[in-house]
């Protein structure tokens, strides 16, 4: 099969030619239809995640059709068509697993990362850890939703009741949650690089009700911020636009340094706090709320062998919505 792959942190992804992977009795082995190009595949690419199984093949939103399936695999069949999300496997026994906080299990491994993913015609994994996609979404559009979805959720959902809402870094994460707060009656304040008016002009389409640079103050006290961009320096930022109460959350797996800031800016009852992966939970909540309200995800397609070019795109904010490599049309 052909696969783009990771040798060294650093260096572009190598298009190769290396075997199809055998399903063990818990996997299933998925003929790869689409597969979502995330900020955290940037981390990875470029040494900030440090652990990488290498050689790697990246990507953690899998879409794929069932080939062939595991002695023990009873959850899906042949030709049922599946997402596969960052969790790849957690250990099910530790305090976290049987506390309902399998996204902190220290056992855990991630697809993308400590597993191989979906930029490949062809990858497995544990049936526990996939999740049939809704028919109403094409390939294209359900990809996104199995990180950018998933894992902003989650980041959505710790943000509390928030009536006024701010979303740090406009990219595929917030494209999705914008919908999820309007369908609920909340007010979005959107925020992007200071140059970026057409990712500005992308959140007010979408309904955000303000948007301007991440270096503003919005024009009234938000309840709740959540930061999507990995750069620590929003972080005082966002303290300074939230009100008396309010939560600041940190949705991306790496940030760079959070610099020092006044404890005044924190006093009151504010708060900050991270987001940690997924559980198992939240997927089966967001794929079950997306169609509902429905979410639409705005995509820009790249075939498999330009993931390099994918990356780039993304690394330098040529993106509105979500990359989504397209790996099989048939």
């Amino acid at each position: 099969m052909h696969a783009m792959i990771l040798d060294v942190p650093g260096k572009p992804l190598r298009l190769a030619d290396i075997p199809i992977p055998t399903p063990n009795p818990e996997q299933v082995l998925l003929r790869v239809r689409a597969c979502g190009v995330c900020r955290t595949d940037l981390h990875v690419v470029d040494g900030e995640l440090t652990h990488p199984k290498l050689p790697l093949v990246l990507g953690h939103q899998i879409v794929g059709i069932v080939e062939k399936i595991g002695a023990k695999v009873t959850k899906f069949k042949q030709g049922d068509r599946v997402g596969v999300p960052w969790l790849g496997s957690t250990c099910n026994h530790c305090r976290y697993c049987l506390s309902g906080r399998e996204n902190l299990c220290d056992r855990a491994q991630f697809t993308g990362y400590q597993l191989d993913g979906g930029y490949a015609e062809y990858t497995v994994a544990d049936e526990h850890f996939c999740f049939p996609i809704p028919q109403c979404y094409p390939d294209l559009q359900a990809a996104p939703l199995l990180c950018a979805g998933l894992i902003g959720y989650r980041s959505y959902r710790m943000a509390g009741d928030a009536e006024r809402l701010g979303f740090y870094g406009f990219g595929a994460a917030a494209h999705i949650l914008i919908q999820v707060a309007r369908y609920q009656g909340r007010e979005v304040y959107a925020f992007t690089r200071p140059d970026d008016v057409k990712g500005q002009q992308f959140a007010l389409d979408l309904g955000a009700v303000w948007a301007g640079s991440s270096d503003e103050l919005p024009p009234k006290e938000l309840d709740a911020a959540i930061i999507f961009a990995p750069a620590g320096k929003l972080v005082p930022a966002a303290l300074r636009a939230i009100a008396k109460g309010g939560t600041v959350v940190c949705a991306g797996i790496h940030m760079s340094d959070i610099p020092s800031f006044p404890y005044s800016i924190l006093w009151e009852e504010r708060m900050v706090r991270s987001v940690a992966n997924l559980t198992r939970l939240d997927g089966e909540e967001f794929l079950t709320l997306a169609p509902q309200i429905p979410i639409h995800t705005e995509v820009t397609p790249f075939p498999l062998s330009a993931a390099n070019e994918a990356l780039e795109a993304l690394r330098s904010g040529k993106i509105n919505g979500a990359a989504v490599l397209v790996v099989d049309e048939n």
